[in-house]
């Protein structure tokens, strides 16, 4: 009996709980809570150091009627070395096109950030159905590289 009280006790204190998510205390709209749980960030490394920082959300997962020919992503990149080229892999292959934004755009109100210093960029990529559901992308600039960020297609 006083087994069965104590756990209709927790029971019922964990279940005041359960309608709360992480985004609840924030004013965020639903393109938001998408785009920052698709959020990732990289640092640029090379043999010297960190030579920047990249950070990129996935398009297709936030507006998926809008990329249904393309895999899109919308990337910010800060490098030390800003006249530096780079360029971008996903899966191994080379995006189809680089659009680079201003600092206000039409999406820099999903990364919550609109930084003079970063340079912001729509990426479109071919889709392609042999791919399996995993998205790999890389930044490469000179002698310096990222991280593979990964990617789970819908």
């Amino acid at each position: 009996m006083k087994f069965l009280f104590t756990s209709l006790a927790f029971m019922l204190l964990f279940s005041a709980c359960a309608d709360k998510t992480a985004f609840s205390r924030f004013k965020m709209s639903q393109e938001q809570e998408l785009a920052v749980s698709n959020l990732q960030s990289s640092k640029i490394v090379s043999e010297e150091g960190v030579d920047g920082v990249f950070s990129v959300i996935y398009l297709n997962a936030i507006y998926p009627d809008i990329a249904d020919k393309y895999e899109l992503f919308y990337i910010s990149v800060y490098l030390k070395n800003n006249k530096e080229n780079f360029i971008l892999k996903l899966n191994g292959k080379l995006p189809l096109k680089v659009e680079e934004l201003s600092h206000v755009n039409e999406f820099s109100h999903l990364a919550l950030t609109e930084n003079e210093w970063n340079n912001y960029y729509l990426v479109s990529f071919e889709k392609d159905s042999q791919t399996n559901k995993q998205l790999s992308l890389v930044l490469e600039s000179g002698r310096s590289s990222s991280v593979a960020l990964m990617y789970q297609k819908d």
